[in-house]
């Protein structure tokens, strides 16, 4: 195991996000006093999980493999009601606990899966993705989707701790990783510009996960989140701002039928994002534009077909940030100042979208 990297998450519940390479050994360490712990992961991640399940073994715990579909097929109602059904053969009681070994989407159900289990027991998320490293695994929102619409349907249940192994990444398809790098390069607009140096200096180092530009990218990211979510954690405020681009993101991704990778969705809806900041004359041209040439370096989506509008629109109206009939986008008033456009002109919105529009 190489050096850890301790990344502290303050609020109502304090814990720490270990990056480093071969972390599987720590996870026990995690859980003092559980008996049972499930392990829930997507098919493709079954050997990790059984090596997982020895080192619980090994540390006196039953692990309870519980293998639910991959993706967004996972976070579903109905897949996390068989887990908990899968809790209660078991015998789960309060002190044991759930791990989601995964990328975002196992990391989404398994915390919600722990949330609503005897109303929250213990759990842990197992990153194996970038996506979920950066993202999902940190900050404790967890969820399902619905037919109305993405992660509608949620509890805010903060983990005991979060693994992020690196050595996950080294067999993770590079349209993954490039995908995961979306929320990474969000992070550089909201707050750490140095995040956006890194990536337009180097792409080629920003996307290969054995080295130390791909590893800083990844921590500077985690930090980003830890202290947005330190300070409010039920996105009562402040952490509205790690919505930015995800507006139209999660409209993209409704309309899709969650086909489209997550990150795929946030590359169009950041370029989206700072258009329409820029028309509504909080942004300046060359940040704006920055956007696309970001997003682009990375060979991430930065269109949508035009003629989806009208979908996207009324997707948008379910947005978690709107109140009302009122949008609300978070935009930029300069490059690491995010802010709150209320209410904008469905014109001026279309006119935004023209910017990212295809035929």
């Amino acid at each position: 195991m190489d050096e850890v990297t301790r990344i502290p998450v303050g609020g109502e519940q304090s814990y720490d996000v270990l990056v480093g390479r071969d972390l599987l050994d720590t996870v026990p360490g995690l859980l003092p006093g559980a008996t049972r712990v499930a392990l829930l992961h997507a098919p493709p991640l079954k050997e990790l999980t059984d090596a997982l399940g020895e080192r619980l073994r090994a540390a006196g715990i039953t692990p309870l493999p519980i293998e639910v579909p991959d993706a967004e097929a996972g976070k579903r109602v109905e897949v996390a009601a068989d887990c908990w059904d899968r809790l209660g053969e078991a015998g789960f009681t309060r002190t044991d606990a759930v791990i989601g070994v995964g990328g975002g989407a196992v990391t989404d159900l398994a915390g919600f899966v722990a949330a609503c289990w005897l109303r929250g027991v213990r759990w842990v998320p197992v990153a194996t993705s970038l996506l979920g490293m950066v993202d999902a695994a940190v900050g404790g929102k967890t969820g399902v989707n619905t037919a109305a619409g993405k992660n509608l349907v949620g509890a805010f249940h903060p983990p005991v701790g979060v693994i992020c192994d690196l050595a996950t990444l080294d067999s993770l398809p590079p349209a993954d990783l490039a995908a995961g790098l979306a929320e990474v390069v969000k992070c550089g607009f909201i707050a750490d510009p140095v995040i956006l140096d890194l990536v337009e200096a180097n792409p080629a180092a920003a996307v290969d996960p054995t080295g130390a530009v791909a590893r800083e990218l990844i921590e500077r990211a985690i930090r980003v989140k830890a202290d947005v979510v330190s300070g409010d954690l039920r996105e009562s405020g402040v952490r509205e701002v790690l919505n930015y681009g995800h507006t139209l993101a999660h409209a993209i991704e409704k309309v899709e039928g969650y086909r489209w990778r997550h990150g795929h969705a946030v590359a169009v809806g950041v370029v989206y994002a700072g258009a329409l900041a820029r028309l509504a004359g909080r942004l300046d041209e060359s940040t704006a534009r920055r956007h696309r040439t970001a997003m682009a370096a990375l060979g991430l989506p930065t269109s949508y077909p035009a003629d989806a509008w009208p979908q996207l629109l009324a997707a948008m109206r379910v947005d978690k940030k709107a109140r009302g009939s009122r949008l609300r986008f978070v935009v930029l008033d300069g490059l690491a100042r995010p802010a709150i456009l209320e209410g904008p002109d469905d014109a001026l919105l279309h006119a935004a979208y023209e910017e990212v529009a295809q035929p």
